[in-house]
């Protein structure tokens, strides 16, 4: 059963999930993939992964069969537990939440070689429909305080599998980084009245030095203060505290700008 634990030092919590240790891997090592390797993506093998959460399909194909262009099904080897309540308790002095939450995998199409990069502007923008939708049904739970979507790409980016994936992580605590960024902009209202991330946006638009693309709703830059090489930031040019609102248009613009950055 998973755990969420807390660093009583710098209060941040982390997932202990030992399970996350029995998944597969379809890697030889860091640059040859297994071309004969079993891929639980794949159309036809389905029914080898959990049940379908939900699918875009054919209405006159079946959950867990092939016709599907984007699927989401539930981690078969998931760092947090939905079945569970998030109950806290103490173990001597420390803090610990039972592994409450969801970990869902978004399959982002058939094609086993293809990669977000690589697929058309039309696909990407089916994924971040995908996104919208389980972000719009997960919200409903009350129990859950913090939602994020994530990908790895490439066994050195800790994926296990090569076929293109997304993952969706859901929890009952806000973690340490998020509560810093939302503090730090709070702070910087309180002082200058008026939003860091409009001001970032408007200062990165008229230096243009470390702007990458834009368009009519976002714009992607490198931070002024990256933490890493090629760190790229894609930022919406409009208030939205919510991913569940994002509109039709703007999903149109930001598949697009997603897709480049990762060209």
């Amino acid at each position: 059963m998973p755990e969420l634990r807390k660093d009583p030092i710098i209060k941040r919590w982390v997932i202990i999930a030992t399970e996350r240790a029995r998944r597969p891997h379809d890697f030889i090592n860091a640059r040859e993939k297994a071309e004969s390797a079993f891929c639980p993506f794949d159309y036809g093998n389905e029914h080898t992964t959990p049940p379908e959460v939900m699918a875009f399909r054919p209405a006159d194909t079946t959950k867990d069969s092939p016709g599907w262009w984007v699927r989401v099904v539930q981690n078969k080897f998931p760092a947090l537990d939905s079945s569970t309540e998030p109950d806290r308790f103490g173990h001597g002095m420390y803090d610990v939440i039972k592994g409450f939450g969801t970990h869902e995998v978004i399959i982002e199409t058939p094609d086993h070689n293809a990669s977000m990069a690589t697929l058309s502007y039309e696909q990407v923008r089916e994924v971040i429909w995908a996104y919208k939708e389980r972000h719009q049904v997960l919200e409903k739970d009350n129990r859950i305080k913090y939602g994020l979507i994530f990908k790895n790409h490439g066994r050195e980016a800790g994926a296990s599998l090569m076929h293109s994936h997304s993952q969706l992580i859901a929890t009952p605590i806000v973690p340490k980084r998020v509560a810093e960024e939302i503090a730090g902009a709070a702070d910087y209202y309180r002082f200058r009245e008026r939003c860091v991330y409009c001001d970032m946006v408007n200062q990165e638009g008229l230096e243009g030095t470390r702007v990458v693309e834009e368009n009519n709703d976002f714009v992607a830059f490198e931070p002024f203060a990256a933490r890493f090489p090629f760190e790229t930031w894609i930022v919406p040019k409009v208030h939205k505290d919510n991913f569940g609102e994002i509109s039709a248009s703007q999903i149109d613009s930001f598949s697009v700008i997603l897709k480049n950055m990762l060209l």
